[in-house]
């Protein structure tokens, strides 16, 4: 059976974060049975401080920070922050909103587990976190360029590694397409195909 959440808790909630915190939150509701509040950049600390610490909150667990691109708005990245309260047995969605030239502070003084999931976010949109202890990549490669989950990073990428058996190590080169443009014929599902498979002559003869 499922277990849905406690709209009229989540409401309340929301109101109690506004009022406890005016200076901090822009906004604060709920949708599709979640909570989502709006903060401020320069108050992102003192509220998650807040929203661990105060007893009608206590959302003591980091679940997640990821980010989402915008890349037309002025205020480019959302930065997103998911957290649990187990005592209280509810979730809530941080959002804030940043230019691409701005920094967000690291949460790793209050939550450890914070390291690496500033790191990822630093390696997939190129968000910077000031007071982080190790702020270097994570998933991609030691001189990688660009970050692949920025709209604007190409899917093919800008480099291509492979083994290079004369010099007997892993080289890196510009990605190299050997088609510009990839064709199909649209008559058969093997790609290239100058023939018509049997049994497609006779969906044409209709």
């Amino acid at each position: 059976m499922a277990v849905y959440p406690d709209l009229d808790a989540l409401d309340q909630l929301a109101e109690h974060i506004k009022l406890r915190r005016p200076d901090q939150v822009i906004d604060a509701g709920t949708a599709h049975g979640e909570l989502t509040v709006t903060a401020t950049a320069a108050g992102i600390l003192d509220l998650i401080e807040f929203l661990r610490s105060d007893t009608a909150c206590r959302f003591s667990t980091l679940v997640d920070i990821t980010a989402v691109d915008y890349p037309a708005r002025p205020q480019r990245f959302d930065v997103v922050y998911h957290l649990l309260s187990m005592y209280q047995n509810q979730r809530i969605r941080l959002k804030v909103a940043i230019r691409e030239d701005e920094m967000m502070p690291s949460l790793t003084g209050i939550f450890p587990s914070a390291n690496w999931f500033e790191r990822e976010v630093f390696d997939m949109f190129g968000i910077l976190f000031t007071g982080h202890p190790d702020m270097r990549r994570i998933l991609t490669d030691y001189g990688f360029t660009g970050h692949p989950l920025r709209k604007d990073f190409p899917t093919t990428g800008y480099v291509e590694v492979r083994y290079d058996e004369t010099e007997k190590r892993v080289v890196y080169e510009p990605v190299k397409l050997v088609q510009e443009y990839r064709q199909f014929d649209f008559l058969s599902p093997w790609e290239g195909a100058n023939y018509v498979l049997p049994g497609d002559e006779k969906g044409a003869a209709k």
